[in-house]
């Protein structure tokens, strides 16, 4: 069980210092009229977990944040993802 949550939360810091960094390299593209990241790509990182470090930085570099689909949806998916990790860990402790 600890190992599993260890490896967790290395992906977890791994899989959102990963998202902010390409929505930080998105908004330089846009700025530059450079080749972008597809909105699918950013919303892949988000549902692999990378969704609470992408709406900060979107907020903070004030990146899609018009994009109603983005600031309604990151949020939509960290809750969805806090109640499957809930459900997760409600599970683990049935077990033992």
């Amino acid at each position: 069980m600890e190992d599993f949550i260890l490896f967790m939360l290395v992906y977890l810091c791994v899989i959102n210092l990963i998202s902010a960094v390409v929505c930080i390299y998105d908004k330089l593209a846009s700025i530059k009229c450079r080749r972008r990241i597809s909105e699918k790509k950013l919303f892949l990182l988000s549902a692999l977990g990378g969704s609470p470090f992408m709406f900060v930085t979107m907020k903070l570099i004030r990146h899609k944040t018009k994009h109603k689909r983005f600031m309604f949806g990151l949020p939509l998916i960290m809750l969805l993802q806090t109640v499957l990790l809930l459900w997760l860990l409600s599970g683990q402790n049935n077990l033992h």
